[in-house]
């Protein structure tokens, strides 16, 4: 049984299942993490969920300066008197949905790096919020579940593409790092994880007159799923039929394709298509 493992043992901590707490103790695994997150001693690091410390101890060592966001009041004092060596640690205590972060990481070298082993039940909203919000993020490096790192790095017409990777590949250039064996996990989860990195572009995928317009037609195109662009057009932005083929014809989309075939530069041509028919009809 390694160290950290007797520690949280030796505490009597039960793992709260429904905080999705599934930590992982193999220090070669870890090391091996934190190495593939790309964290150099030039970087801070933003660690969302640091758990029992595991894997914070290993950031510390590579990192300029980590600072983690635990939710769990259990898990503080273990946490602070786990990290007491590490002179470059900074724990805030709460939930990281919730507080303010670009106030906690004001002090921190930027652009920052974003480490998480978090729970699965926030990961989507946990990438939209870090992904739309106004924090200098060098590159995120998450453990998610394998489905949805699969749905992160799909591509269209696969099975799995979907809103979360148009996001995720407009703003990053994700990669598969490491899969991750549920048995790594205790307690073990009920599915394999997997390790994901997401570099920051300097400058999103495609150029578009309008973000927003961007994903609302993209969302637009997924909500239907089976049923063609043109018919997506009509049910999001209540407009006849013609006029949503003409948005199509516009730009230059066959009318019967289905919305979840469209590449990214089609669904950039169709927002900026919609974006003009928005304005002309202000």
């Amino acid at each position: 049984m390694s160290k950290n493992k007797e520690r949280i043992r030796d505490s009597a901590l039960r793992y709260k299942q429904g905080l999705g707490q599934n930590f992982i103790y193999d220090e070669d695994l870890l090391a091996a993490l934190v190495e593939a997150s790309g964290v150099t001693a030039e970087d801070d690091v933003l660690e969302v969920g640091p758990g029992a410390g595991s894997m914070t101890k290993h950031l510390c060592r590579a990192a300029h300066h980590v600072l983690s966001v635990e939710l769990d009041d259990r898990l503080i004092p273990l946490l602070g008197a786990f990290m007491t060596e590490y002179d470059n640690f900074t724990l805030v205590h709460g939930d990281v949905m919730q507080v303010n972060l670009p106030e906690i990481t004001a002090k921190l070298r930027k652009p920052l790096c974003v480490v998480a082993n978090i729970p699965y039940y926030i990961t989507t909203p946990l990438m939209t919020m870090l992904l739309t919000s106004p924090l200098d993020i060098k590159q995120m490096s998450l453990m998610v579940q394998k489905e949805v790192a699969d749905k992160v790095l799909a591509a269209p017409g696969d099975d799995a593409w979907g809103m979360l990777a148009v996001r995720c590949q407009y703003y990053c250039d994700p990669y598969l790092a490491m899969d991750v064996p549920a048995a790594c996990f205790t307690p073990a989860p009920k599915v394999d994880s997997a390790f994901i990195v997401l570099p920051r572009r300097e400058k999103p995928l495609v150029d578009v007159r309008c973000e927003e317009d961007f994903f609302r037609v993209a969302a637009a195109g997924f909500a239907l799923r089976r049923k063609t662009m043109t018919n997506g057009l009509c049910a999001a932005f209540h407009m006849e039929r013609a006029e949503a083929v003409a948005l199509m014809n516009a730009a230059g989309l066959d009318e019967r394709i289905r919305g979840e075939k469209l590449t990214f530069e089609e669904l950039a041509r169709l927002a900026d298509a919609y974006t003009a028919w928005k304005e002309a009809h202000a």
